[in-house]
């Protein structure tokens, strides 16, 4: 009777972090300005997709690079709120760290870019 009641605890414990996974999620997606930005872009990026007919891979690789800037954006959200309650007040070190982050977040969002360009591009030019 131990083991299950233990087995039942352990799953509602995992249970429990995915909740707070989604609300974190779900924090930076109301609260973050340029997480809202990278959202409608890439809702027009699979608007884009669907009128150009992409094919599987090509999806895999927009998914892929949506999935990698949203990360980011979290961390870098993260990494902000953190660096604001340890460090309240201006500090030159702190200031590093957020850059740092926010350099994170434009790196992923640059090569998704490119990503976008490379799957965009021939489907584009084979319209003309």
């Amino acid at each position: 009777m131990a083991d299950n009641t233990s087995e039942k605890s352990a799953l509602k414990k995992r249970a429990r972090s995915f909740v707070y996974a989604f609300r974190g999620i779900a924090t930076v997606f109301k609260t973050q300005r340029n997480m809202q930005i990278h959202v409608i872009i890439a809702l027009l990026v699979v608007v884009a997709g669907i009128w150009l007919e992409l094919q599987v891979a090509e999806w895999l690789f927009i998914v892929f690079a949506t999935g990698f800037v949203f990360s980011a954006e979290i961390f870098n959200s993260a990494t902000e709120a953190l660096t604001d309650l340890v460090s309240p007040g201006y500090n030159d070190k702190a200031g590093k760290i957020k850059d740092m982050a926010a350099g994170a977040v434009l790196v992923a969002a640059i090569t998704a870019a490119i990503i976008g360009l490379f799957i965009f591009i021939p489907h584009l030019t084979a319209l003309l």
